[in-house]
């Protein structure tokens, strides 16, 4: 039996709970391996044959090639566990969250430095604010 979840109503949110975090056992897994210098150096080596080792599933694997991090997050990754790949390209997590919202860091810092996305629409699916769906990616770094 399927439990309630009302947070699936939450714009632009994958919830990291039982379910997701089965679905991603494999890709989170692999991004601790990234702990290790060795594997980093690997991974860098080549990325394909590396994550050929890992039990994950090919979207998976095509997520983490193509940088996805939104994409990661949806077939399981938790965002503390892919903060390993984007350590591993040299990026910081402020880089990989202003990507994950299309923004340039910048303007992504910025946002957060000024309070965060406002939560008036923002707060369930069926409001209309900047968070929904057909408002995203945000920021110039999006739109190009």
């Amino acid at each position: 039996m399927a439990l309630d979840k009302p947070y699936l109503d939450v714009p632009g949110t994958t919830v990291f709970d039982m379910e997701q975090s089965r679905k991603g056992y494999g890709l989170n897994q692999f991004c601790m391996s990234l702990m290790k210098a060795e594997n980093r150096a690997r991974f860098k080596a080549n990325e394909r044959a590396y994550l050929d080792e890992w039990d994950m599933s090919e979207e998976q694997k095509q997520a983490v090639l193509s940088r996805d991090l939104n994409w990661c997050i949806r077939t399981g990754g938790n965002i503390y566990f892919l903060a390993k790949i984007g350590a591993t390209d040299g990026k910081s997590f402020q880089q990989m969250a202003g990507s994950m919202t299309g923004m340039s860091e910048d303007e992504y810092r910025n946002m957060m430095i000024g309070g965060g996305r406002s939560v008036e629409g923002n707060r369930y699916i069926g409001e209309d604010g900047s968070a929904q769906a057909h408002r995203q990616p945000q920021g110039k770094a999006g739109k190009a």
